[in-house]
């Protein structure tokens, strides 16, 4: 589990400080809305091809984590 949230990035300057996947300007409250959305995890990777399938387990994780 470590090792995914691992994934998750925290940095004042880049978007407002809000978590985020691996310091890309993508936050894991929009892949959580896009999941909750019904988007499929392969159309979120295909809409983002610099997504990987273990960001979108982290986001899932990081949201049973209380980021």
């Amino acid at each position: 589990m470590s090792d995914l949230l691992d994934r998750i990035t925290i940095e004042p300057g880049k978007m407002h400080g809000r978590p985020c996947i691996r310091g890309l300007r993508v936050r894991v409250q929009d892949v959580l809305e896009m999941l909750a959305g019904g988007m499929s995890a392969a159309e979120i990777l295909e809409d983002y091809p610099y997504l990987e399938a273990d960001d979108l387990r982290a986001a899932i994780a990081c949201q049973t984590d209380g980021y």
